[in-house]
């Protein structure tokens, strides 16, 4: 599983602020309580110098060390007690001034060894999904509401296939696709004519995706090849800029590309997509494709070789039935 470079920095920084928010308000509380109560700041001096007394006191040595160091002990807890009670009859709840970790599995340092902590990919959570709702409805867009009564239940007159039917299927694969995915899940083509549904279950699949903390790029196939031409032509900042986009969608578990065909067709697009697709495919990364185009217009309208890719890799679900969008309007 590889993490979104982009969105953990997102999250991260998110992480250091509500640390540093939670110290600030934890010295703001200090210092209005040490104004209230003046002993318990004495109190939090003693507690301070008790620890390097109790190793003073056991370096030393003397007759008998391990009695000055439970005397030490003792005051320490008397301090604790008393420090506590004062903090309570002032009407603040326990532990509101000390800075301890809110997080016990690492401290708060965000990782457990190597490994992003769960208090961490809470954030990486937010915040991708946050990245997906520029282009998505993550709320409005799940499988749940993928409304079959849109498609006919009657046999169409030229292909013999019952739309309903057939897309109850392709509900349930992409489901199926989305909630058991995996680095061996595979990739999908969703094709067939505008208004049918590839948008909405393309939003479904990256929002559950999403969910299982995989790293998941949604674009449409415009933006993607936009920068992928600024990673090569533009000026060095926003080279550097779209250079790092460009790694996202070459790199990310799941890359929903949306929409190919809509872009304007030259040299550079063709050799983008084909560098895109041909690099996932061949180091295993799973891609979910959509576009009103089928695999022989693609042939033509990009090149063979990425239809070839399309129609031997991918696992090609073809949809069916009246634009859905045009049905809405005449609700």
């Amino acid at each position: 599983m590889a993490l979104d470079g982009k969105i953990l920095r997102r999250a991260l920084d998110r992480y250091e602020e509500e640390g540093l928010r939670r110290a600030s308000e934890a010295r703001r509380l200090r210092q209005e309580i040490y104004g209230k109560d003046p002993r318990i700041a004495e109190l939090d001096g003693v507690l301070r110098a008790s620890v390097p007394e109790a190793a003073a006191a056991a370096l030393r040595g003397g007759d008998d060390p391990e009695r000055a160091v439970a005397a030490i002990q003792q005051k320490n807890l008397a301090a604790q007690g008393e420090r506590a009670a004062r903090i309570a009859a002032l009407g603040y709840p326990e532990g509101c001034i000390d800075e301890r970790p809110v997080c016990p599995l690492c401290s708060d340092r965000g990782y457990v060894g190597m490994k992003p902590c769960a208090c961490l990919m809470k954030l990486y959570r937010e915040e991708q999904r946050k990245e997906l709702s520029r282009l998505l409805d993550l709320r409005g867009e799940s499988f749940g509401q993928f409304r079959l009564r849109y498609y006919d239940d009657r046999p169409d007159p030229l292909t013999g296939v019952i739309p309903r039917q057939h897309m109850e299927m392709v509900l349930r694969i992409c489901r199926s696709y989305a909630e058991s995915f995996g680095p061996t899940t595979g990739s999908l083509f969703l094709t067939g004519a505008p208004g049918l549904g590839k948008t909405f279950l393309s939003a479904c699949i990256a929002g559950v995706v999403a969910e299982k903390d995989f790293s998941v790029v949604y674009d449409t196939a415009v933006n993607v090849v936009s920068r992928f031409e600024e990673a090569r032509f533009g000026r060095r900042g926003e080279q550097e800029e779209a250079e790092a986009d460009v790694q996202r969608c070459l790199r990310c578990d799941l890359l929903i590309l949306d929409d190919l065909g809509a872009e304007m067709v030259t040299a550079l697009t063709v050799s983008a997509v084909y560098e895109l697709l041909n690099t996932r495919l061949r180091e295993g990364r799973s891609t979910v494709v959509s576009s009103n185009l089928g695999t022989e217009e693609i042939g033509r309208r990009y090149s063979p070789q990425i239809a070839s890719r399309l129609a031997g890799s991918f696992e090609i679900l073809k949809f069916y039935g009246k634009d859905i969008r045009l049905q809405k309007q005449r609700e």
